[in-house]
């Protein structure tokens, strides 16, 4: 058999099992179908009915609203205005949105910010002993320019590291504002 013959011959052995090995071309059906589910004792124990309705959510918004913050420099941390904690559990990302308004006409450029730090005793204890801001996350706003009182600060995104945070927030500006702190948890 001459050269063209085998590689034609290898090309149709080629071409017939390429469609042996394709899809019947069956169509999935929509019927409920049963399913079993394995129990890893001591790693996902399951009990009970098991059921997902609806897509299943990738994401979630916190706010922290109206929260009113006097001048206060982020290095006087005795001073810092707690806004509370936000939980964390289950996610991967967050991504920070400081917004909101200065009261009264402000005659001082500064930033409204806010620090997010771990809720954890060692991070708690080097905080409140010394002032230390360990594994921080931050956003901040620039002061209004011009006749608007409203700010609102970039948005940036952050890996999670820790479970629950403590939201503290600062302002440099000469007068008191009302922040919002939107955070928009994922799980990717």
């Amino acid at each position: 058999m001459s050269r063209k013959g085998v590689v034609g011959l290898l090309c149709v052995l080629s071409a017939a099992a390429g469609a042996l090995l394709l899809p019947a071309g069956q169509a999935v059906s929509q019927e409920l179908r049963q399913v079993f589910v394995t129990n890893w004792p001591d790693v996902m124990a399951i009990q009970g009915e098991v059921s997902v309705r609806g897509p299943i959510p990738q994401g979630v918004q916190v706010r922290l609203e109206d929260i009113v913050v006097p001048p206060v420099d982020p290095s006087d941390t005795q001073r810092l205005v707690d806004a509370g904690t936000l939980d964390t559990k289950g996610c991967s990302q967050i991504v920070l949105s400081l917004a909101g308004q200065i009261r009264g006409e402000n005659l001082k450029t500064g930033t409204v910010g806010a620090i997010l730090l771990p809720d954890e005793d060692p991070v708690r204890r080097a905080f409140a002993e010394r002032g230390e801001m360990h594994f921080q996350l931050q956003v901040e706003a620039p002061s209004p320019q011009g006749p608007s009182p409203f700010f609102a600060s970039n948005q940036p995104s952050y890996p999670i590291g820790f479970t629950r945070y403590r939201v503290l927030l600062y302002n440099t500006t000469a007068k008191s504002v009302t922040a919002n702190l939107y955070a928009y948890l994922t799980t990717r």
